[in-house]
């Protein structure tokens, strides 16, 4: 197979893991290729990094028609743990020389494409809180502190959600469509899959610590489904309104403002996995 080779320099272990990247690839007998004029007459792009770096190669892999693989190399690596991608570098290298490949669903938010979910509202702020710097040395802590900023900002906004012709106007702190089972580093949803053909909005709307703790069980038990201070919609697109722009990330990217039409189009990008 020869693959073009794509690292994040700014990811949590990226740039350190370039060097055993290329040894474990070409040992499992992987041609590389690197630089941005080396994408042409390849059988598949390998991204080291985080979910971000690995959506920032979608539109080139649709564009050549190739599989996606991942190293990965972030902080959280929803996307390596839904499809079960080994975690160290020898590993996941194995995966993609093996050449056996999965197809997934593929969301759409502003014509950015992402394969775990797309945030308006504290995880948007988050994303934008977080210095590269301080996550590549500090990693979750650099989060936890970005956390805490973000929640110091928290308020409430109003959003309309347009879907399946219905309209619902929602007043939540964060709004999130999802398109697997896994999230935000910690949420795992039992009733959700990233082939399911389907996208999930969850709108956490809470008042109070009544309603945090509920939320924060509905999260603990993985269930798609409206408690108190949380409410769920399952489409295969959304149309979302708010009274004045508001930042949206995507796999932790920016991924312009709101308004926005959120869109899947079922397994249409195919992964290196297991």
């Amino acid at each position: 197979m020869r693959a073009l080779l794509v690292i994040n320099p700014h990811s949590r272990r990226g740039h350190e893991l370039g060097g055993e990247v290329r040894y474990e690839l070409r040992r499992a007998g992987v041609e590389i290729v690197e630089g941005r004029a080396a994408g042409r007459d390849v059988e598949g792009i390998v991204a080291v990094g985080g979910d971000g770096t690995f959506a920032s190669q979608i539109p080139r892999a649709l564009a050549l028609g190739v599989p996606l693989g991942l190293v990965p190399a972030g902080t959280f690596n929803d996307l390596a743990r839904t499809l079960s991608i080994p975690g160290d570098v020898a590993g996941a290298c194995a995966t993609i020389a093996a050449g056996r490949t999965r197809a997934v669903d593929l969301a759409c938010v502003n014509g950015v494409y992402y394969v775990t979910e797309a945030s308006i509202g504290i995880s948007s702020r988050l994303a934008r809180e977080q210095r590269p710097a301080d996550k590549k040395r500090f990693g979750l802590l650099a989060i936890i502190a970005s956390a805490f900023r973000a929640l110091g900002h928290a308020r409430p906004f109003h959003v309309e959600v347009g879907y399946d012709g219905r309209r619902e106007r929602l007043r939540t702190i964060q709004l999130t469509v999802a398109n697997g089972e896994r999230f935000g580093g910690i949420v795992t949803v039992d009733e959700a899959s990233i082939d399911d053909g389907w996208l999930d909005l969850y709108s956490v709307e809470i008042d109070n610590v009544f309603e945090a703790l509920s939320v924060a069980g509905a999260v603990v038990a993985g269930k798609r489904r409206d408690v108190r201070g949380l409410r769920t919609f399952r489409s295969i697109a959304f149309e979302v309104r708010t009274r004045r722009r508001y930042h949206i990330t995507a796999d932790g990217e920016p991924a312009g403002t709101t308004p926005a039409r959120f869109e899947l189009a079922p397994k249409a990008l195919r992964i290196f996995a297991p």
